[in-house]
């Protein structure tokens, strides 16, 4: 199986910019109804994920001191990024399903590391249940 055939392309995904504001990061995130999406620069280049957990902590920093709307605006979500490590979309379906086990999606980048598309756990999934009565060794798994 090839990557490209589970792959949800870029303009099919909800993304945000590195140097977007939290605020502008939470209205994306609350308007596309997502929990976590990739984030690449200006570039196009994937840099990371970002989620509704970080967003979460940055508005309660330790202090607890709560963020105001002024300083959502002042931050970007470059400064709560965490690391989603992103596939080759030449990678081999066993290298994408070791890194599916940990996140719900992984983004896909090209040779140049510009972000290409995700692919989603539930994609596999339902790739997996097709494929279970046609071949041998998944019926063994699934």
């Amino acid at each position: 199986m090839n990557i490209a055939y589970l792959l949800t392309p870029k303009h099919r995904v909800a993304y945000l910019y590195d140097d977007n504001t939290m605020r502008q990061g939470l209205e994306k995130l609350r308007h596309h109804g997502r929990s976590a999406v990739p984030v690449i620069n200006r570039k196009g280049q994937y840099v990371g994920t970002v989620s509704e957990g970080d967003f979460l902590w940055r508005l309660l920093p330790d202090e607890g001191d709560a963020c105001s709307m002024k300083e959502l605006e002042r931050l970007h979500v470059r400064d709560i990024l965490r690391e989603n490590p992103s596939v080759r979309i030449t990678a081999s379906v066993g290298e994408l399903l070791d890194t599916i086990v940990r996140h719900n999606f992984v983004p896909v980048v090209d040779d140049l590391n510009s972000f290409i598309g995700i692919v989603t756990r539930q994609d596999i999934i339902r790739c997996l249940a097709e494929e279970k009565e046609t071949t041998p060794i998944l019926r063994k798994i699934v």
